[in-house]
């Protein structure tokens, strides 16, 4: 991986100050006023007065990290900068995404599903002289984006083609967020790196908590593809998987709804955390399957002015400094056994209807890269164990928990009114126990309609929930607010299901060459973990038995 990252280059935002030979290196960490962030001039006193050097020996500087310190009222940039003494740094290789071309007879890889589990799966084949094949029952970025136009605007879901379904998965239109706690799983720079290979922005290298927005990541997904075909693998869209060729308890590739077969010589397995039909397809093909704990609560929708005063520090209505992103937050305790936290923070977004069927209502958050819109959003979610869908474990078994995520749905889907509006209460009704007269202006395009969700909520969960804005109440004077709108329901933070297996191989402990990926089997939460997990699974299909 080391000499495929370096092949890659590095990025950086470099600052030239002086030209001369080549240079020792030092890295060095600043802390700097908020006014000063910018000023190379700044950078260039404290860096020399970290090394106890004169300014004239610095030649070039060269920025490697930056992230904000917001904990208290004076406001600090905190910097990593790498500097050249005595002369310029090393010129970095330049970033490309060049993959070598597939030769004749190469061994195929099966890929079901274009998320980023899928997509850096295939792009690792390729580097692994793999020919990737991905399968994916959505539309390409560009039509996708104008199947979202009657979900927003007649609240009609085309089922294949939505949120969740098509290229570049759920993250596509959903924010592309990528700060990960993932960095033990694998080379978290590399996945960045290959990003902006492929037009992300260069900013991703450097921010603490690196963003790029559902504005720009369809272009980004869209070149990805394009680098997989131009080096000969395949990716196939509306191209529905409905069933998988296991012989002698071996995967060997997957039939589709066209009556298509695709065959190779292993099964990635990346369909994201809401292809429920996969889920019944292996179920009812026997292929073991287990539950695992996930998350499900509400969008809480605030101004973002106001979420800016408070993690900021500053007096309501004072203009944010324009050196400061919209401010976000992550608020987490643990009540009654069970976690409440929020999750998918999006500040400067918008709530987005995420359903996959048209009998549902599903919300999740986006932010565009600007992060400009004036409501802050985030998923408030409980965490549910095996245990608390027993109620459907009789009809339903291993997949109780999908259909308790459906059943909240689907109540959703009534309480709304119809199409996608989506049922909303505002949050001190929901703690005081009574109806909203109305609901604040909010982002979600569909419309909301006033419903008691702490009636529709199962009452273990509102109970946990009430707890937990009290207590994030006190951490952030001003949370609980009546400009607070709280939208039903947030179901899809993860899957309800665990494709099993190995930890050494990744395959499915019972079912040879199906190597289980991503979020949809279990094993990642978010844009860099499925990620990394795709370049895992990739690795692994190497031993070919």
């Amino acid at each position: 991986m080391a000499a495929l990252a370096a092949k890659r280059g590095w990025g950086s935002l470099g600052i030239n100050l002086f030209m001369s030979a080549a240079a020792r290196v030092e890295t060095v960490d600043v802390i700097l006023p908020l006014a000063a962030a910018e000023d190379v001039l700044a950078w260039k006193r404290a860096v020399a007065e970290r090394l106890k050097l004169p300014e004239s020996q610095l030649g070039e500087l060269r920025l490697r990290k930056h992230s904000i310190d917001a904990r208290k009222s004076r406001i600090k940039v905190q910097l990593r900068i790498e500097a050249g003494i005595g002369g310029d740094l090393p010129e970095e290789p330049k970033l490309t995404a060049d993959y070598p071309r597939v030769k004749a007879g190469a061994p195929v890889v099966v890929i079901v599903g274009s998320g980023p589990a899928g997509m850096f799966a295939a792009l690792r084949c390729l580097e692994l002289g793999r020919k990737p094949i991905v399968l994916e029952r959505g539309k390409d970025a560009s039509a996708r984006r104008f199947d979202l136009a009657p979900l927003l605007r007649h609240g009609t879901v085309i089922e294949d083609s939505n949120y969740c379904f098509g290229e570049g998965g759920a993250g596509t239109f959903s924010d592309g967020k990528l700060y990960t706690r993932a960095s033990k799983r694998g080379p978290v720079a590399d996945v960045y790196r290959t990003l902006v290979a492929h037009g992300a922005p260069e900013r991703i290298l450097i921010d603490s908590h690196p963003h790029i927005g559902s504005n720009l990541l369809p272009n980004v997904v869209k070149a990805m593809r394009e680098s997989v075909r131009a080096a000969g693998g395949e990716v196939h869209f509306e191209t529905k998987v409905t069933d998988f060729l296991i012989e002698n308890d071996r995967a060997r590739g997957a039939v589709t709804a066209d009556g298509r077969e695709f065959v190779g010589d292993a099964v990635i397995l990346a369909t994201g955390h809401s292809a429920r039909d996969i889920y019944r397809l292996l179920h009812a093909k026997g292929v073991r399957l287990e539950a695992k704990p996930f998350a499900m609560g509400v969008r809480i929708e605030h101004p973002q002015p106001l979420i800016d005063s408070l993690q900021y520090h500053y007096q309501l209505g004072k203009i944010r400094p324009r050196l400061l992103p919209a401010a976000s937050y992550r608020l987490a305790t643990k009540i009654e056994g069970r976690g409440v936290h929020s999750f998918c923070m999006c500040p400067g977004g918008f709530i987005v209807p995420a359903a996959t069927e048209n009998d549902e209502v599903v919300v999740n958050g986006m932010s565009l890269s600007k992060r400009d819109s004036p409501f802050a959003n985030s998923g408030l979610v409980v965490t549910v164990e095996p245990e608390d869908c027993e109620p459907y474990r009789a009809e339903h078994g291993v997949l109780a928990g999908m259909a308790f995520q459906k059943a909240l749905e689907t109540a959703a889907k009534q309480a709304g009114g119809g199409g996608q509006v989506a049922p909303a209460q505002r949050l001190p009704d929901f703690m005081a126990r009574r109806d909203s007269a109305d609901v604040g202006e909010a982002s979600y395009k569909p419309g909301l309609n006033p419903a008691r969700l702490d009636e529709i909520l199962p009452a273990w969960m509102v109970r946990r929930m009430r707890s937990g804005f009290k207590l994030f109440g006190r951490q952030m004077q001003g949370y609980v607010t009546a400009e607070a709108n709280l939208v039903g329901f947030e179901t899809r933070t993860s899957s309800p299901v665990r494709i099993p297996r190995d930890a050494e191989t990744l395959e499915h402990p019972e079912v040879a060459g199906l190597f289980p990926c991503g979020e949809g089997a279990g094993y990642a939460g978010g844009i860099v973990s499925a990620a990394l997990d795709g370049m895992r699974c990739a690795e692994a299909v190497q031993v070919l038995r």
